[in-house]
């Protein structure tokens, strides 16, 4: 079965008495565009999201008829979790998290980052309070500016760090 769509969400679609065949998917997958793999049914199923990353999230439709609906189960993984107090810790967290090139989700005020030993040893002995958990990474951070941006030969980071100590 070839998916070039997403059809919409469990959360506001109408099920009908069909059944449901949850399609398992780590969190590095939501955002490939050609990908292979079974429902929990055992039906193969093959993503072909050819002109843009499909952003695949949690309950989302990827086939439906009278009988069964596709849907995306986004799977547990190990992960750092981080509730940082202050805007001052979330703007260093996010630095170091993003010079790691690490992807970064929030949920419940809480920074969520694939587990990394280096990373988790790093926050650790900086004072944070990390914790290792099992969760679901649903909601990817995502950046829209440039944070090597030269105004007044200063960094993205450093006018953050100003903002947040003159207040």
């Amino acid at each position: 079965m070839i998916i070039k769509a997403k059809l919409g969400n469990i959360s506001a679609f109408e099920i009908k008495g069909r059944h449901i065949d949850w399609l398992e998917m780590e969190w590095y997958e939501t955002r490939k565009r050609i990908l292979h793999k079974k429902t929990r049914s055992g039906k193969s199923v093959s993503l072909k999201f050819l002109s843009e990353s499909p952003e695949i999230t949690q309950g989302d439709i990827l086939y439906n008829d009278e009988f069964i609906i596709i849907a995306a189960e986004i799977l547990t993984c190990d992960c750092i979790v981080v509730k940082p107090i202050t805007i001052f810790e979330t703007a260093s967290l996010c630095y170091e998290i993003g010079n790691k090139h690490l992807p970064l989700f929030f949920e419940d005020d809480s920074l969520l980052i694939p587990y990394d030993a280096p990373l988790f040893r790093l926050l650790t002995a900086q004072g944070y309070e990390v914790l290792r958990e099992n969760r679901k990474l649903l909601q990817p951070l995502k950046t829209t500016v440039s944070p090597h941006a030269d105004r007044a030969n200063s960094s993205l980071f450093s006018r953050i760090m100003q903002l947040t100590t003159d207040l």
